[in-house]
Order: C-alpha cells, then structure tokens, then sequence
C-alpha cells in the first residue's frame, strides 16, 4: 500500500491518470474531491461511482460511508448487500439504519457486526427476521454500540438483552418496543451492566410489571425518556420507585396503562421537575388532583397528552395556564368536561402568546365557538384539532383564520342526513355529528 493522505491510500490516488480528461479532476485536489463526496447520500454516491473508475474509488471509500439510512433508499434488500456494505465502510461506519428490512437476517448482522466493530447507532427496527444470535454478534463484536433499535423484533427475547449487557456496556438508548418476550429478568440483566441508560423504548412490552420498573429505577438513575405505552399490567408502585430514582427524567408516556392514578402525577411533582413531556391518554383514573400538584412542581412541561382522561375539567387547564408557561403541544381530546371558560385561562395565560403551537380538543362537547375567539391571541399555534366538536362552527372557523391565516383546522362537517321519502318535511341531522 503507498502512503496515506488523508485516510485514503496514494495508490488510489493513481487511478486518475491522464487519459481522464474531465475538467474537474484535473483542477480539484483528490482530497478535496474525497472531502465533497463525503457530504453525499448513499443515492448520490451510487451514481457518482459510474461517472468514471477514479469516481467509482473515491465514492465507495470507507470514508465516506459512516452514516447509512437504507430506509429512504431500498427496503427490500437481502443480507448480502449489508454483507457489502460492512465490506466496504468496515471500522469507518458509525450509524446505520436498516429499518424495515425484512429480508435481512442473523447472518448477515453477524459478518456486518464482525466488520463494522466501531458501530455507535444502529436500527434494526421492523427486521423481523433476526433472532437473539444478533445481539449475541453485537455483544461479541461491537462495544462501542451505544444506540439500539429493536423495535418490532418479536423473536428477541431476555437472552438478547443479557447479552447486550455484558458486551455493550457504554449503551445508552434501546427500543425494544412490542418485543413482548421481554420480561423483568431481562431488563434486570441489562440496566444492572449498563448503568448509562438514558432512552429506554419498551412500548407494547406486555410482560412487564411493576418489577422490572424497579430494577430501571434502582440501577438507571441518568434515565432521561422512558416509554411505557400499552404495558398494561404495571401499577403506581412501579412507577413511583422510577420516579424516585430517576430525577432527571423528562419525557414519560403512559399512555394506556388504565391502572396508573393521581400518585404518579403526585410522584413526577415532587421528584421529577425536569419533565418537559407527559403521556397518559386514556388514564382515565387521573383527576384535577393530581394535574394540579403536577403543574406546581413542574414548570418545564412542554407536552402533554391528556386524552380520555375523563375526569378533568377547567380545573386543570387553570393550573397550567398559570404553572406551565413553556406547554406547546396540548392534547384535550375526549376530555368531555372542559368547557369555553377552561380554553379561555389557557388563552391568556403565559403559554399562549409565543409557546403554544397544537392544540387537540376533538370530541369536546361542550367546546363553541367562544374558545377559538379565546385562542385568537396564540400567535405561535400552528394547528388544532376540532373533530366532532358540535356546537363549533364554520363561521367560528373562519373568525379565528383572520387572526391566525396560518393555522391548520382540522374540522368536519357532517352532510345533512337526506329526508325520507315519506313523512314530515322536517330537516334531519346525523345524530353523531350534526356540525363539527
């Protein structure tokens, strides 16, 4: 091999010779052609390898094949062009994206992860073929893996996250969402040896009790997003050993765990002022109570879905209105007892002129016209949602677009019902949905 410059043998260099006769490469450096093509997609660098055999060298250096998205590209790949590709970038490539390739398997991840062994990002979400061999090739090959997504893998089991902890100790974020073979011992096993999580993804993880959150809040206490959502066995007792132990969590999401009630709200309150995002749609034990201690305590929320939380009302939306000033995206929807005079404190609270961006109030009966003319003032709100919001109006509509000629509404307004054929003359409405 001759001499390096940067990173890529003189020998490479050699292939321009003086036959190639195109304009720029005789008047570009190599490095500094090497340095362009470093700034291009996989697409780009696929088409400029055929312009000519000194492109074709430069393009597919390993250099320039350090982050990889496969997704925007082509999903029906086999395992033998991930086999390529682990070839060709070797200890180069950092991030690679392989989500939705179904047609890759435990195979191929295992001569990529003995190719590619300085790997730091790597999705393997939807790749429903691999088993728990790839995590044990990752474990063996790849410790310096620190993002992991596993999402929809349902062969995985707790053998992929024991052996994930013994072999990549610096991991930091795993989604494992909807692997629901997953149960406490697994996770037990992971956050025991890898004391850094700070992203755990475990959606759908349907095993999972209130055991396993325990471990999570004994072991991870730099935990900063934790999913939950439709882990519907896990109770306030879980919960509340998280909250205590990971202080510095931000985002949490609930959502459909029906078992959950106001002592989490009080839990995140007094331990967990960090929380920028809140999701608990369809908690339906969660009151006026528990969202009032929430919103005292902590001032950085800036997302809340509050959907099918039944039991709310105006209650809640005053405290937030006057704790929360950072909230910009707020999901109402179903929440049947909030009322004009809600949206109004909400309006004109510190939120509102420059934050609050989405605002979701579908299937809010009691919602009118009034609360579009309180959310007039909201400069930064970007969309709402008004679905099946009876007593809004079109006129409504259009009296809130002269001040906001930006924001999205989405509404419907259901056609008039025809009249039968025989009986009164009377004009008939769907019953579900006379206007939005």
């Amino acid at each position: 091999m001759g001499k390096e410059v940067n990173g890529v043998s003189r020998s490479r260099f050699e292939m321009f010779s003086n036959s190639d006769e195109a304009v720029i490469n005789k008047k570009l450096p190599k490095e500094l052609l090497l340095r362009i093509f470093s700034f291009l997609d996989v697409v780009t660098l696929c088409r400029c390898a055929q312009v000519s055999r000194a492109w074709n060298v430069l393009a597919l250096d390993g250099s320039n094949w350090q982050r990889i998205d496969l997704f925007d590209f082509q999903r029906d790949i086999e395992g033998r062009v991930v086999e390529n590709i682990s070839k060709r970038c070797g200890g180069f490539l950092r991030k690679l994206s392989l989500r939705g390739c179904l047609g890759v398997g435990d195979s191929a991840l295992r001569t990529f992860s003995q190719n590619c062994r300085n790997i730091e990002v790597l999705s393997l979400n939807g790749c429903t073929k691999i088993t728990d061999t790839t995590c044990s090739s990752l474990s063996k090959f790849c410790p310096k893996l620190k993002q992991l997504d596993l999402a929809s893998c349902t062969s995985i089991t707790n053998l992929s996250l024991k052996a994930l902890s013994e072999g990549c100790p610096l991991l930091e974020q795993l989604n494992i969402s909807w692997c629901d073979q997953v149960t406490k011992d697994g996770i037990q096993a992971l956050v025991r040896c890898c004391p850094g999580v700070r992203s755990l993804f475990l959606k759908g993880c349907s095993q999972l009790e209130d055991e396993a959150l325990k471990h999570i809040g004994a072991h991870c206490s730099e935990l900063i997003t934790l999913n939950l959502q439709a882990c519907t066995q896990i109770t306030d007792e879980g919960l509340i050993t998280i909250c205590r132990g990971c202080h510095r969590l931000q985002s949490l999401c609930v959502s459909g765990c029906a078992n959950i009630t106001d002592a989490i709200l009080h839990a995140l309150g007094q331990n967990c002022p960090r929380l920028r995002i809140l999701e608990v749609a369809r908690c339906s034990q969660l009151s006026d109570a528990g969202f009032t201690t929430l919103a005292k305590n902590c001032h950085e929320l800036e997302k809340m879905d509050l959907e099918e939380c039944v039991q709310i009302t105006d209650a809640t939306l005053i405290q937030l209105s006057i704790h929360c000033p950072r909230l910009q995206v707020l999901s109402l929807s179903h929440c049947e007892l909030i009322t004009d005079d809600g949206i109004r404190h909400l309006g004109s609270g510190p939120c509102a002129h420059d934050r609050l961006e989405v605002i979701e109030l579908d299937n809010c009966p009691l919602i009118t016209d009034a609360s579009l003319e309180h959310l007039k003032g909201c400069h930064s709100l970007e969309r709402i949602e008004l679905y099946d919001c009876q007593q809004i109006t079109r006129a409504g509509i259009k009296r809130l677009r002269t001040h906001l000629p930006n924001i999205k509404v989405h509404a419907y307004f259901a056609p008039v019902t025809p009249p039968p054929s025989v009986g009164g003359s009377r004009q008939r409405f769907c019953r579900c949905c006379i206007l939005l």
